[in-house]
Parts: C-alpha cells; sequence; structure tokens
C-alpha cells in the first residue's frame, strides 16, 4: 500500500504524473501546488492555508466545492448501482433523468436528444461527427467542412484540435481534420479593422459568408463558436454577433455548434452563452457545469432540426458508431441531476451575472493603473485581464516573460487563486461566490499587481 502522508506527495509531486499545458521541466523545477481540502468558494493547500478559488477549479465549480446536495446524490446512487453501459440496449435511471432535465432547460433552444460523454472535448468531438453524420442522412454528403474562429478553443480531441483557433494546440499533432478553416474574431479590443463594436461584427459577419462562398455552400457541414471565448483569452464578442452569424448560417443551410462547455448552465449570465445573445443553435455541447466537476460528464444536445433526420426510415447510416464507456455514467448523471438543481433554484445565472459585474466594475482601473494592463473585460463571471507590452500599441505581453505567472504567484500570497492563459489572467470562480468573496479576489490581484509594478 502506498504510503499517503503529506512527506510522500510532497516526494513525488510532478515526479510520476505529466501535468496539462504545460513542459514537464516546468512542473519538476516549480511543483504544483498540492490542494487538499475545500468549501464553497474556498480551496486549501497541503500546508493549510486558504484561498478564494478565483478559477472555480478550471471554470466547472459552477455550485462551489464540497456542496452536501452533491455529494448524498451520489452516494444514493452507489446504493443502488455505480455503472452500468448505455450500449447493447441498457440505460440507467439518471441518464434518463439528466436528457430529460437538459432538453427542458434548453426547450427555448428546442433541443431534443442528448448524447453523454465525459469531458467537452468528447463533447465537441460528437458534435463534429453527429453534424457530418445528419449531412450525409440528409443526402449531402459532400457537407463535411467545418469554420471556426481564430482564438477558439474546442478542446483537445483531432476534431475539437483541428477547428481551435490558436496554431499553439495543433503544431506538434498535425496533420489534422481536412476542411477545417478559421476566420478573424470579432475582438473589439485587438483586430486590424476597427474599434466600433457593430462595424466590427459586420466585417467579421462578411468575412464569414466569404469563406462559405469560397469554400462552396454546399461543402459546409457546420460553423462553431464559442458564445463567449474562454481559453482564447475570455473574447466578449459584439451584442449582434451572434444574431448575425444565425441570419448567414440559415441563408446557406448551415449548421450552428454552440460550444458552451465553459458558458452553459450560467457561467455568463443567462443559462445558456447562445441564450444570452437570443440565438437558438442547431447543437449545443456541454461540460464542466452540468456536474460542477464532481463527476467528469459531458452532453451534447441536438435540436429538432437534427434529430429528424434519425426518424425518416430505418437506414445502416442512421446507426450511432459513437459512445464511450462513460456515456451515461449512473453517478455522474446523478451528480449533474443534484448540480443542475442547485443552478435552478438558487438562480446562479443572475447572480453570476450580478457578481460578475462588480468584479468587472471593481478591476477596470487596473486598464489605467498598471503599466501591464491594456484592457479589463468580460460577461458574467468570465473575466480576463489582458496584459500588455505596450499600452499604444496592443501589443500582448510575452509569456515568456513569466510576469503572468508572478502576478498569480502574487496574488495567491493575497488569498485568492487566479489562471495566467497566455496574455491573459482568467477569473472564473465558482457562481455562488458572494460579494465578500469577490473583494477578496479582486484586493488579492489590486496587491499583486502593486508588487509587480513595483519591481519593474
Amino acid at each position: 500500500m502506498l504510503d499517503r502522508t503529506d512527506n510522500f506527495l510532497r516526494e513525488h509531486n510532478a515526479r510520476h504524473q505529466f501535468h496539462p499545458m504545460t513542459h514537464p521541466l516546468i512542473s519538476q523545477e516549480h511543483p504544483p501546488q498540492i490542494i487538499t481540502d475545500s468549501q464553497g468558494c474556498y480551496v486549501t493547500d497541503i500546508d493549510g492555508k486558504s484561498y478564494v478559488d478565483g478559477i472555480g477549479g478550471l471554470w466547472n465549480v459552477n455550485v462551489g466545492h464540497n456542496r452536501r446536495e452533491v455529494k448524498e446524490a451520489i452516494i444514493a446512487q452507489m446504493d443502488k448501482i455505480s455503472y452500468y453501459s448505455s450500449f447493447a440496449g441498457t440505460a440507467t435511471g439518471p441518464s434518463i433523468e439528466l436528457s430529460a432535465k437538459i432538453c427542458a432547460m434548453a426547450d427555448v433552444e428546442e433541443m431534443d436528444k442528448v448524447l453523454f460523454s465525459a469531458n467537452g472535448s468528447d463533447a465537441v468531438e460528437t458534435a463534429l461527427k453527429l453534424a457530418r453524420q445528419y449531412w450525409n442522412l440528409m443526402g449531402e454528403s459532400g457537407r463535411y467542412k467545418f469554420i471556426s474562429l481564430k482564438n477558439g478553443y474546442h478542446g483537445i480531441h483531432f476534431g475539437g484540435v483541428s477547428v481551435n483557433g490558436a496554431p499553439y494546440y495543433r503544431n506538434v499533432y498535425g496533420p489534422l481534420l481536412p476542411g477545417c478553416t478559421q476566420i478573424d474574431t470579432p475582438w473589439t479590443y485587438r483586430n486590424p479593422y476597427t474599434e466600433d463594436p457593430e462595424a466590427l461584427s459586420a466585417m467579421i459577419v462578411t468575412l464569414l459568408e466569404r469563406e462559405i462562398y469560397h469554400q462552396g455552400p454546399e461543402s459546409v457541414a457546420a460553423f462553431i463558436a464559442e458564445p463567449i471565448q474562454g481559453a482564447g483569452g475570455v473574447i466578449v464578442p459584439p451584442a449582434s454577433f451572434w444574431p448575425k452569424v444565425r441570419e448567414v448560417l440559415d441563408r446557406h443551410n448551415i449548421l450552428l455548434i454552440s460550444d458552451e462547455v465553459v458558458t452553459g448552465f450560467g457561467r455568463s449570465g443567462s443559462m445558456f452563452g447562445a441564450r444570452g445573445w437570443g440565438v437558438k443553435p442547431d447543437i449545443m455541447c456541454f461540460a464542466k457545469g452540468i456536474s460542477s466537476g464532481y463527476i467528469p460528464l459531458a452532453a451534447t444536445a441536438f435540436n429538432k432540426r437534427v434529430t429528424s433526420a434519425w426518424y425518416k426510415g430505418f437506414s445502416p447510416n442512421g446507426i450511432i458508431m459513437h459512445g464511450f464507456t462513460a456515456t451515461g455514467h449512473p453517478l455522474a448523471c446523478a451528480a449533474g441531476l443534484a448540480a443542475l438543481d442547485i443552478v435552478e433554484r438558487e438562480d446562479l445565472p443572475a447572480n453570476a451575472a450580478r457578481q460578475g459585474k462588480l468584479l468587472l466594475d471593481s478591476l477596470q482601473h487596473l486598464a489605467t493603473s498598471s503599466s501591464l494592463v491594456g484592457e479589463v473585460r468580460g460577461k458574467g463571471l468570465m473575466v480576463g485581464i489582458d496584459l500588455v507590452s505596450d499600452k499604444k500599441t496592443r501589443l500582448s505581453l510575452d509569456p515568456g516573460t513569466g510576469l503572468g505567472e508572478k502576478v498569480a504567484a502574487y496574488a495567491r500570497d493575497a488569498g485568492a487563486i487566479v489562471r495566467p492563459a497566455g496574455s491573459t489572467i482568467i477569473l472564473s470562480p465558482p457562481l455562488v461566490i458572494n460579494e465578500q468573496e469577490v473583494m477578496v479576489i479582486v484586493d488579492a490581484l489590486n496587491s499583486a499587481f502593486a508588487r509587480v509594478e513595483k519591481e519593474l
């Protein structure tokens, strides 16, 4: 039996484990912080120090840590059955209940069917594959291409990497899925066109339509995007962008895939990110907040337009040759049911809007008071602090300087965990956060930037 003492954990930290999105030598030189306990919006490390969790685990602990309701739901399900397959004509109760609940919550978007998986990357892969299958069933198998946005992030499977909008996700993993192209993102702060949001929205939508014509409308299966770009820098599009995109796609009979892995279930201040823009997607990808991270869970939802293709009559091409061992996992679905009950009962989308505004407003001064900050932006409890090396040219700060990591380290010293991602400090705390906890994050960042400015 392994020794589970604190000394063992410290000695073996980063010795046997690869960590995501970092070089192993960095983990070796700077072993990860070991988190051991949690409660609400706070986490505690192995040295007994507590912090406000300013990143909500990884965008996902929406209902907060250590919620009794979620734990009890998992235990109650374990007392019945912990696992059974969704293959071969069997199902479990929690998966049936959760599929119905998701479709009810997304009734405005006319979602009709759900296919479960375990992670956001799975949900995106499912969306891409079944979008192609849909067109095959519709007699248009030539529609296989996908268009997405630069700076977009859609996970780490080959399909998701192929539609990701940043080359560093795919540079060493090619060749990837053919037929995937990206257009400029509607980023008001940093684009070569204009600072006028409405003009920018119109320009990017024009670029989208030009790309559709360039590829051939009859060859494009879907456009995939995040309602608000997350990992790419918390990029909030102009309000008119998504409605205009929907109009163009409808004109060319192209599917809209909304990657709601981050924005789903309240983080953006509305129940779903696309709903916040008044748009109904054809396919929606969920993960993260669907179970608040208690057990890995994801889902891809399809509207009635898409699902109708499978019910025109039996065809071998209609067999869904896709799924995972964990599809419809009863423990994960039980956790999801409990977490989504909390989201609805406590109206967490409204709290995200309210506390997100406080967080955003309280940090706006950094854009003028700090030489490193170009812009503070966000929507709901998605906030990004854009780090620059030149305020006039808005040149992004080179992540190699290590200043983003230094800001995060100093914020941690002051009691809050924040996430440096490229040239952006990302904030995505639990949706249950209160005003006092928001101000802990604000004070920690004010202290962190002041320390860095003093050193520069």
